[in-house]
């Protein structure tokens, strides 16, 4: 038996080798994985287990809108500089007056939570330590607790720092109305189409560690030819968390987000 993903369209896949090769979503052989003896068994409780979830993102989404709160769901790779960067969004969210909580996602420690402390926001910590060796990724029972320790009647907006990783963390809705990436140029042009379910399941993704260009070899057009062809919907907004370069724009949009009235989300919320 192999590997098991999540489609799109919310159904759990088994990929069955045998040995072969398989050609699926223009990716090439998985390899074998033919060792598996519990296939049946593991679809059926995945699927519970996204199903669960889903329901309980809906109930999350549901609190969220009563309350007049928007939510986004912050992902990446370890070391891409989401918590960097989300310490200058909460400085010019607190100077715009612009209220703001966070759930701050992690294995273990508090040290990003520490950062991000006396920034005008309110922060909620969840250390996914307990699960089976850390969880790689936030849940929407994991996140439907944290909000719990947040006071939503007195936020405009909550933000989910995702724990660092470029698979799990796109397949679970958490009950954000948008999903936003921060992917650190140094991390290469390949990555959309070595990731698609990250790439495709988000509204923005933020390039970021710009002032570092001139010193790589990095395709940048690639890199955007990429993204387009994994998900064309995509805003790609260039920014350096170390320079400010490009925060004008995130920071706009992401008030615009605040703003708006109407969403559609997807199941990687």
């Amino acid at each position: 038996m192999g590997r098991f993903h999540r489609h799109d369209d919310g159904t759990v896949h088994e990929h069955d080798h045998d040995g072969a090769e398989h050609e699926h979503d223009g990716a090439g052989a998985h390899g074998d994985h033919s060792a598996y003896a519990t296939g049946p068994e593991r679809v059926v409780v995945l699927e519970r287990i996204f199903d669960e979830n889903d329901h309980a993102a809906q109930a999350n989404r549901d609190a969220l809108d009563a309350a007049g709160v928007r939510c986004v769901n912050l992902m990446s790779s370890p070391g891409a500089g989401k918590t960097t960067l989300l310490a200058h969004t909460l400085r010019h969210l607190r100077d715009a007056g612009l209220r703001a909580g966070v759930v701050e996602g992690d294995i273990e420690t508090s040290i990003d939570a520490d950062r991000l402390a006396g920034l005008g926001a309110q922060i909620s910590l969840l250390n996914t330590g307990d699960g089976f060796g850390g969880e790689c990724h936030l849940d929407a029972p994991m996140v439907a607790r944290a909000l719990t320790r947040l006071d939503l009647d007195a936020l405009d907006l909550v933000l989910v720092e995702n724990v660092g990783n470029l698979v799990c963390p796109a397949e679970f809705d958490v009950g954000a109305h948008e999903r936003v990436m921060v992917f650190a140029i140094t991390e290469g042009e390949e990555k959309p189409l070595k990731y698609p379910v990250m790439f495709r399941s988000v509204d923005v993704v933020l390039v970021n560690k710009m002032d570092l260009l001139p010193h790589l070899d990095v395709d940048l057009d690639l890199f955007r030819r990429n993204v387009a062809a994994v998900n064309p919907a995509a805003r790609l907004i260039e920014v350096s968390a170390r320079t400010g370069e490009g925060l004008e724009e995130w920071h706009a949009w992401l008030t615009g987000a605040v703003h708006a009235d109407t969403h559609s989300p997807s199941p990687a919320g």
